[in-house]
């Protein structure tokens, strides 16, 4: 029995020891670190917020605090550098300010600081560059994170009225002017920042001069209404930009942050020329309101676009609705729904342009590039004609045009051709009145430099060389330049087909 009591009394010594070197450790644990070598790591050292339009902030940015030793450690404070004037407030543990103390953050684990920047309005036309820096004392060491941020004054437009729906939702609006026959210019000295929807009036005129940058925020647009003209004014090189309000990096290529630059009829002299059109959800509605057909048949509806980029929309590029369109030297790509979708009738020709539809977001298409429609049920509308003429039509499905067109009512036929076009199809183009001159298909893609920004010139790409003009009537020959401008001299014997010579 004696070496039993011998085994039971080490057990219970060994019992002991663990338990106490357990209680010692956990105690370590739980003892904030205090030696001088210990610090605290950042998730970056610097943090750069894109230019920030003043007065309405910017998005957050954040950093991650780690602590990586085996004990808790303590920030004795933490602050912005600038004090109570910085344009910078943070964010630490739920709580905003500009100062705090005794911040704690457990053995190997983190916690984040959220950072946000107003900027002043300074009436500055360049953009000025703000910097501060968050500092930290942790065991006698100064560690910092410094910030900087673009600033920029720029015109703003804010609702003054609203439209009530039956449903009780509201449109948010103002106009370019209080006063009749107004004549409003957008200059590009400073950036313009719309919110809710910016309504060119009856009787109003909005002139866009080159080099003018339009921001809209969400759900906001540009809004023409019946009467009202828009002319978008932009050069080569220095184009009129419509896009996002949110500057910032994760925004730079993500669609559906705008509504839509909206033209109802009434004007014959709206244009766009030179504009880059991008991140919204519907880039241009050109709409006859109230419905289409002989009704409405001598009502303007005009829209001149040419040597225009419409691109990255979460629906649909262009929109037409019985309007009255003429186009050339135009890119529509990328859009979740059609680069183009042409409804209730109307008179298009598109000459020169490159419709590509690549969209690549989280949500696939299923809808082809070009959609053209003359009816709402039975209801038939008249398609005067929708022409096309050394154009370009891709995308990533096998069939990229849709057709959906009523011939039944023989009084309004539905007219549309295709002259001198390579098009991504799998539809018969025997009927020479609709598919005439050289007509070439093509079950795979073209070759472009680089669809995934948006670079459609094509790369040796031989299908879209070496085509004869099409009918004279079509005008083709006034767009003597490609869509990089006076550079690109087109060959007007031997057609190289879509907005780009080379």
């Amino acid at each position: 029995m004696q070496p039993v009591k011998l085994i039971f009394k080490i057990a219970a010594f060994l019992l002991l020891a663990f338990v106490l070197i357990f209680d010692l450790t956990s105690c370590k644990k739980d003892k904030l670190i205090l030696d001088s070598s210990a610090k605290v790591q950042f998730s970056q050292d610097s943090v750069l917020f894109d230019t920030v339009f003043t007065t309405i902030g910017s998005s957050t940015r954040n950093i991650r605090v780690r602590n990586k030793n085996d004990q808790p450690i303590k920030i004795s404070s933490i602050d912005l550098v600038g004090g109570s004037t910085s344009p910078f407030i943070i964010n630490v543990d739920g709580s905003p300010g500009r100062s705090f103390i005794d911040v704690e953050i457990a053995a190997n684990d983190s916690m984040y600081i959220f950072i946000q920047v107003n900027v002043n309005p300074n009436n500055a036309l360049s953009p000025l560059i703000i910097n501060d820096a968050i500092k930290f004392v942790v065991n006698g060491n100064e560690q910092t994170v410094y910030l900087e941020a673009w600033g920029q004054d720029a015109y703003y437009y804010y609702p003054t009225n609203a439209i009530k729906f039956k449903d009780g939702s509201y449109l948010p609006y103002s106009r370019i002017s209080e006063a009749d026959n107004a004549v409003i210019n957008f200059y590009g000295d400073k950036p313009h920042v719309i919110y809710g929807y910016l309504v060119v009036d009856s009787t109003q005129k909005l002139i866009i001069n080159a080099g003018a940058k339009i921001y809209l925020n969400n759900k906001a647009g540009l809004w023409v209404y019946r009467y009202g003209e828009l002319k978008v004014n932009g050069q080569k090189g220095n184009e009129v930009i419509f896009t996002g309000a949110r500057r910032e990096k994760d925004y730079r290529d993500e669609p559906g942050q705008w509504d839509r630059i909206w033209i109802n009829e009434g004007s014959v002299n709206n244009s766009i020329d030179y504009a880059i059109i991008k991140n919204g959800t519907i880039g241009v509605q050109a709409e006859l309101m109230g419905g289409a057909g002989v009704v409405f048949a001598t009502e303007p509806r005009r829209l001149k676009i040419t040597n225009t980029k419409i691109q990255n929309m979460s629906i649909w590029g262009f929109y037409g609705v019985g309007y009255n369109v003429y186009g050339g030297n135009n890119v529509f790509s990328s859009c979740q729904e059609h680069s183009i979708n042409l409804t209730l009738g109307g008179k298009y020709t598109f000459l020169h342009c490159t419709f590509a539809n690549f969209w690549e977001k989280e949500k696939t298409r299923d809808k082809p590039t070009i959609n053209i429609s003359n009816h709402v049920e039975t209801y038939v509308f008249p398609l005067d004609s929708a022409y096309f003429g050394n154009c370009i039509v891709d995308g990533k499905l096998t069939n990229e045009i849709g057709l959906d067109l009523d011939e039944s009512n023989t009084s309004f036929p539905p007219k549309f051709t295709f002259s001198n076009c390579w098009l991504k199809t799998g539809m018969s183009t025997s009927d020479v009145s609709r598919f005439k001159n050289d007509i070439r298909k093509g079950s795979g893609s073209l070759a472009f430099v680089d669809y995934g920004v948006y670079d459609f010139h094509a790369t040796n790409e031989t299908r879209t060389k070496n085509f004869s003009n099409p009918d004279a009537t079509t005008d083709a020959q006034k767009f003597l330049f490609d869509l990089d401008g006076p550079t690109s001299l087109r060959n007007t014997t031997i057609v190289t087909i879509g907005a780009y010579e080379n």
